[in-house]
């Protein structure tokens, strides 16, 4: 018998997040689609808030036909206006057109009875505008809401206020110290707080003020944004009666390392160094392949300085593949490459869970959680963001000792399992959902 059957009734339940990519537009399910899918299969009432502007393709989109029988809850796409630019007023302007509409909608939809009251509502964080909206919409209709976090938001801004680091210190509390404030006052208003990773939940622990020195009370829960591990074949076996010798053997030296990078091809990915490293490859005479899979403003840089390149080390950029040629990609791999920036403050990317899934071994730029992570499972390498040098050596420790790698593979794969694995993690977010709804 599931959760959802023995509760007093289905709960009513609304998604807002109008980043996630959305039913028909081709790639594998993000967090949100993840999430309504399971809510929805646990017997409970979804409806998801989404926007008509697509963040990751820049267009305008639109509900394919059948989606509710198809998927088992509903979307509603707000209007919003267009933007081009990830750091623009123009975004900042759709995010208030998305904030005051939902609101509308929702406010008008219930009062005519063409939605029902909710239960909960669970919107990300970020946007601002969303979460605040949510907020006031569970007070009035006497809701329980959650304050999903997926970033480090608004402190990730700092990195893109123009000027040396010091001086950055001293004007980003100016820019960005609003920002701060509301966010600090949704959290206080919210019912309950989820995020992407535990290092969100320590991040909130840390800054919010308690008064009188009291306990944090609000009710918590980590999911990562995982992959779907039946989608990928588990990485070659590994016996330990095998030679070392033999496992050379069997992929020689002069076999390239097959390495992919998947994601955004924007600044706060450190893609620049694959064009250092993978010149360092080349005159060592070390062969790799290094796939970058993905779009962005920095595409048309990269496809030109790997047309450039010669030598033991070919760089393929893809472009925004579909979902079968993405899994296909990466199962035909050794390496997944997490090029990330540190002041991004991202924690753990979608695409190290797919790397994970994949059986990949991990090739990381991150500090702190995701670092961990991979350390405490024997799944890869660090290598020092912005500096090819260290990426071209993470790469050729790899390539040199394949029994290594394949042992990273297989730890990779194990943490996976462990803790990535959608299958798992998001039955026990929905799970948490329903026991704070009772």
């Amino acid at each position: 018998m599931s959760r959802a059957e023995q509760l007093p009734h289905p709960l009513s339940i609304w998604i807002v997040n109008p980043f996630d990519d959305i039913p028909g537009e081709g790639l594998p399910p993000l967090r949100y689609w993840t999430l309504a899918r399971v809510l929805a299969s646990r017997g409970h009432d979804v409806t998801w808030w989404s926007a008509n502007w697509s963040h990751r393709r820049k267009s305008r989109r639109s509900i394919p036909l059948g989606i509710r029988d198809e998927e088992g809850f509903s979307l509603r796409l707000v209007a919003v206006r267009p933007y081009e630019k990830n750091v623009s007023l123009a975004r900042i302007r759709s995010h208030r057109d998305f904030g005051r509409t939902f609101e509308r909608l929702a406010n008008e939809s219930v009062a005519s009875g063409q939605l029902e009251r909710p239960d909960v509502i669970l919107a990300s964080l970020p946007p601002l505008e969303g979460p605040e909206a949510a907020v006031r919409l569970a007070k009035r209709l006497d809701a329980l809401c959650i304050i999903d976090v997926m970033d480090a938001w608004p402190e990730t801004f700092e990195r893109l206020v123009p000027g040396p680091k010091w001086l950055r210190k001293l004007v980003a509390p100016l820019l960005l110290g609003g920002m701060e404030r509301r966010r600090d006052a949704l959290i206080a208003a919210t019912d309950a707080v989820s995020a992407a990773s535990q290092t969100y939940i320590d991040s909130i622990r840390q800054k919010l003020p308690r008064p009188g020195g009291s306990e944090w009370t609000k009710p918590t829960h980590t999911c990562h944004l995982g992959a779907y591990l039946q989608e990928y074949p588990e990485p070659p076996r590994l016996s330990p009666q095998e030679t070392d010798a033999a496992i050379q053997a069997a992929a020689p030296a002069t076999a390239p390392i097959s390495c992919v990078y998947s994601g955004t091809l924007e600044a706060g990915q450190d893609v620049e160094a694959v064009i250092a490293a993978a010149r360092i490859l080349s005159f060592a005479g070390t062969p790799a392949e290094i796939h970058i899979a993905g779009t962005g403003t920095l595409e048309p840089k990269l496809r030109a300085a790997a047309d450039t390149l010669k030598g033991s080390c070919r760089v393929t950029v893809h472009g925004l593949l579909d979902r079968a040629s993405h899994g296909k990609l990466l199962a035909s791999a050794d390496v997944g490459l997490v090029l990330v920036k540190p002041e991004s403050l991202v924690a753990v990317p979608y695409k190290a869970c797919d790397y994970a899934a994949a059986g990949l071994a991990i090739i990381n730029s991150l500090p702190g959680e995701l670092a961990e992570l991979i350390a405490n499972s024997s799944a890869g390498l660090q290598y020092t963001a912005g500096d090819g040098g260290s990426l071209a050596q993470a790469i050729t420790t790899l390539a040199t000792n394949r029994r290594l790698l394949l042992e990273y593979r297989h730890g990779s794969r194990r943490l996976a399992e462990a803790v990535f694995d959608r299958e798992k993690t998001y039955p026990a977010f929905a799970r948490w959902i329903e026991n704070i709804a009772v």
